[in-house]
């Protein structure tokens, strides 16, 4: 049957199962026999550390593959509700036909990374987006990369590494990564064996709790956080940077390649936003009111999606650091604050993300 054949097929029988989607239908046969949905099966899960847990997963047929650094969304229902959140995956750059490797550090707000590291199992279907971001390793990164990460921040640029090695690449790497202990390093076996396979890999490990003990130098460290004494002589003018990682981290690198000059070669992802910062003497007041679900809540000074889940909705939403745009949303009306930018919209139906927009007095929001 001819690809075009097939699509013709395939809408004559979604319109006939309407109001339905075909895979609606199809998942109470097998939830990973799909028409349109992609989905992936977990068919692999380790528990590295008791803060993460590592799933390998089995896209269907509509998976594309990923590029080294990109993030996908992955949902999964808990309670009757499904929730989804991004993560970014930490095997080589792949095609179509490659199973995908995510790690999941638990955060202490983490609900979703919670869920999964505690209930995730062989077996399991998850609900999974195509891979995106702009975070990705280029064919020719230079000769000489520097990768910086912190904490669950060591997945994408683990991707990238591991893509390095598949090529083959015969420059100068460098691996600084920080963590909390030497057993918060979930791939920390596998550094240590490619650093010594592969002489032209520099691993740097730092653990910001004290009293912990280098794997190289055997010494005890006194809470290592980042100097720009970790950079020096690696992040040099002929450097390319990527880095990921908590707002700490990626403020002080930030920082210290502005002052260095070479800010230019910093590429950055953030996994976590940074809370924003409010004027204290600034009144928080107004109604949120959500038009389609006809509830409305006082206006708490918390972003929309907070305040659109603290009033028992459930809108769809993925990052929720304005990277993904799934929880995008018209604004009827009001007036809204970007967090990120700190730029005001009073504009009237507007599309706005309710992750990083908090209102300003009354808002009135299509949800």
């Amino acid at each position: 049957m001819s690809t075009r054949l097939a699509t013709f097929m395939g809408s004559v029988v979604q319109a006939a199962l309407t109001p339905h989607p075909v895979d609606r239908y199809l998942e109470l046969v097998d939830p990973m026999l799909t028409w349109r949905d992609l989905r992936a099966e977990v068919i692999r899960v380790r528990r590295a550390t008791d803060r993460t847990v590592t799933l390998t997963l089995r896209p269907t047929r509509q998976w594309k593959g990923h590029q080294a650094g990109q993030y996908v969304q992955v949902s999964t229902v808990i309670d009757g509700v499904r929730h989804s959140r991004c993560f970014s995956p930490a095997n080589a750059a792949g095609d179509r036909r490659d199973d995908l490797e995510l790690t999941i550090a638990v955060h202490d707000d983490g609900f979703v990374s919670r869920h999964l590291r505690e209930h995730a199992h062989t077996g399991m279907v998850l609900g999974l987006t195509q891979a995106a971001g702009d975070f990705t390793l280029p064919a020719d990164p230079g000769s000489n990369i520097v990768f910086i990460s912190g904490g669950s921040g060591i997945t994408p640029v683990l991707s990238m590494l591991r893509t390095l090695v598949a090529r083959n690449h015969q420059g100068a790497v460098t691996f600084v990564h920080y963590a909390r202990t030497a057993d918060d390093v979930a791939y920390g076996a596998e550094l240590a064996n490619l650093a010594a396979l592969y002489p032209n890999l520099d691993l740097r490990l730092h653990y910001t709790r004290a009293g912990q003990t280098d794997r190289t130098t055997g010494d005890h460290t006194a809470g290592d956080h980042f100097t720009g004494d970790h950079l020096a002589g690696i992040a040099t003018d002929d450097a390319t940077i990527f880095l990921c990682g908590p707002a700490s981290l990626m403020d002080a690198v930030g920082e210290y390649c502005a002052a260095a000059g070479i800010a230019e070669h910093l590429h950055t992802e953030a996994f976590t936003l940074a809370v924003p910062v409010t004027d204290p003497n600034e009144p928080i007041t107004g109604q949120v009111s959500f038009t389609a679900s006809a509830v409305s809540t006082p206006n708490d000074g918390r972003t929309l999606l907070d305040q659109a889940e603290g009033a028992g909705l459930s809108p769809e939403s993925g990052c929720r650091m304005g990277i993904c745009f799934s929880c995008v949303t018209v604004k009827k009306s009001g007036c809204t604050r970007n967090i990120l930018t700190g730029e005001i919209d009073s504009e009237a139906d507007t599309h706005i993300q309710l992750c990083v927009n908090t209102p300003v007095g009354d808002v009135e929001i299509e949800a």
